[in-house]
């Protein structure tokens, strides 16, 4: 009997303790937003004119142009570019903004410098020695980076990236 009125009394307390209110838990935090970069529009009018600029000199192209440290912010393939041209111009950035270089400073530097490449070719964010990425800086701070692959060579790829680059330079905060 003493059961039957214990579980009665359960019973009797669900509904009451369903309506009762928990503690409110915080808020999560919101994730930290991207690192500086260029903002989206002038980012997209860049990309744009870069593969814009290899189309019209008969090239399939990809542009990327990623904030400070790396993150995309637009990724634009022309009509008809491999594929594999968004990975290699993820590589040109990340080769960039890791040694502050522009690509052509990069593929000079490691002309003349057997473990620079060596570094490069180990790195596995790079894997490669390649021309084609420009620093994009305000003020003298490194706030991105515009790459392009496609082009038969990177100075091809380099000189749309220049383009795009250009194009914005003047607006860039």
């Amino acid at each position: 009997m003493r059961k039957s009125l214990i579980l009665a009394a359960l019973i009797l307390a669900v509904p009451a303790l369903a309506g009762a209110q928990a503690p409110a838990a915080p808020a999560p935090t919101p994730p930290p937003p991207r690192a500086r970069g260029p903002a989206l529009d002038p980012a997209m009018e860049m990309a744009r004119q870069a593969v814009a600029t290899c189309t019209t000199n008969g090239y399939k192209t990809t542009a990327l142009v990623t904030d400070s440290a790396g993150v995309p912010v637009v990724l634009l393939s022309g009509d008809g570019a491999s594929e594999r041209t968004q990975m290699i111009a993820g590589t040109k950035v990340a080769a960039s903004l890791k040694y502050k270089m522009d690509g052509g400073e990069i593929v000079a530097k490691a002309k003349a410098d057997p473990a620079f490449t060596k570094a490069l070719m180990d790195d596995p964010k790079i894997g490669g020695v390649r021309q084609g990425a420009l620093l994009i800086k305000v003020g003298g701070e490194i706030i991105g980076a515009i790459a392009v692959s496609g082009a038969p060579g990177g100075d091809k790829d380099e000189v749309c990236t220049k383009a795009g680059l250009d194009k914005v330079a003047s607006r860039l905060k």
